[in-house]
């Protein structure tokens, strides 16, 4: 009978350290091990809880990792590229400066334009990267190597651990209740199931202790990941979104520059009119009659010459033509100054001479037109 009760007693042994291994081995790695164990429902809670924040914080510092790695790689990358952009903005300045192109210096004004406007960016560049060190990468770096992260994990280890004892414990404590019952009235096997209660107690009160240490310091820490990598986050937007501002408003004034000389090398040659002078009088005033003198309905146009407009003129007096270009024009006379008279569309004045160019053969409904 008595072997019966050993083998039996072994049985029962046997099967709670392959159920206490079943458990280990669904239970999870890291933190947290099963909920075969539970004193009380608070207990529950707290574990449970502890086991979320164990996982969040270990998120969150993998995520600020994950970003200071980004920032970092960035900024290798972005210095590469402020060395390339200021090597190609000394190469332009190089270029404008000593260029010796004989048909015009418009390409070495441009290049020199260039020269300034990259340096500016490379400039914006350079203190993009300084930001991004100085407010995302250090602070985040600081967090994910910092002592309060690493002693809140410790504190949430060692509760495991200790749960993971009381859960041990509380197994010796159901096989010494078996003993006593299997052998009423043996003091040696109370004594032992007396003091296996005494340390599940102990452990349960430590326990309970420690976990309440160690999830206000999770919880804690859970609260500055969320804070902080929020606020990293907004400065790397505002740093990226200011440096772009910046770069896009050297690169719309050098566009501007580039535009402006594209379309004065393109633009037509303008007239030479000699400005220093006034324009002359009234062909009127300076002969005493009208220039458009007519017999029998017939333009006197002896020693005149019909002329074509090739640049639009704007009358600056009431003694001077609106030219358009196309316009045909009657021209009686010329002055040494550069100035014309003539008739276009019935009307006489003055006109810079530059601005027309003499026709001998024009369509017959063109010489109505200028009548």
């Amino acid at each position: 009978m008595e072997a019966i009760r050993k083998q039996a007693s072994k049985l029962r042994e046997q099967v709670a350290r392959q159920q206490q291994a079943v458990l280990k081995q669904f239970g999870g790695g890291g933190y947290g091990g099963s909920d075969n164990m539970v004193t009380d429902e608070l207990e529950l809670q707290q574990h449970q809880k502890l086991e979320k924040l164990y996982i969040s914080t270990r998120a969150g510092k993998h995520y600020q990792r994950d970003i200071v790695r980004g920032v970092e790689g960035y900024i290798v990358t972005g210095s590469k590229q402020v060395e390339i952009g200021a090597k190609l903005s000394e190469d332009s300045r190089k270029y404008g400066s000593e260029n010796t192109c004989t048909s015009g210096n418009t390409l070495s004004r441009a290049a020199l334009s260039y020269s300034h406007a990259r340096a500016q960016m490379e400039k914006e560049r350079g203190n993009l990267l300084k930001a991004l060190t100085t407010q995302v990468a250090e602070p985040l770096r600081a967090m994910v190597m910092g002592a309060p992260l690493e002693d809140a994990r410790h504190l949430a280890q060692r509760y495991d651990r200790m749960r993971q004892e009381a859960e041990a414990q509380a197994i010796e404590v159901s096989k010494r209740q078996a003993r006593v019952r299997e052998t009423p009235g043996n003091a040696e096997n109370s004594m032992k199931l007396e003091a296996a209660e005494s340390k599940l107690q102990d452990l349960k009160s430590n326990m309970a202790i420690l976990g309440k240490e160690a999830a206000a310091a999770l919880t804690a820490v859970e609260a500055q990941q969320q804070r902080l990598t929020l606020q990293r986050l907004i400065a790397m937007v505002e740093a990226e979104r200011a440096y772009h501002q910046r770069v896009l408003l050297i690169l719309d004034q050098l566009e501007g520059e580039m535009i402006s000389e594209r379309q004065r090398i393109e633009a037509p040659p303008t007239p030479s009119v000699d400005n220093s002078m006034p324009p002359p009088s009234s062909y009127e005033e300076v002969n005493g009659v009208y220039a458009s003198q007519t017999h029998n309905g017939m333009t006197d146009s002896m020693g005149y010459f019909l002329g074509e407009v090739l640049f639009p003129y704007h009358a600056e007096s009431e003694v001077e033509l609106n030219l358009s270009v196309g316009d045909f024009i009657v021209v009686r006379k010329v002055t040494n100054n550069g100035w014309a008279e003539g008739e276009c569309k019935g009307k006489a004045g003055w006109f810079p001479f530059g601005y027309i160019e003499r026709r001998d053969r024009v369509l017959a409904s063109k010489v109505a037109e200028v009548f």
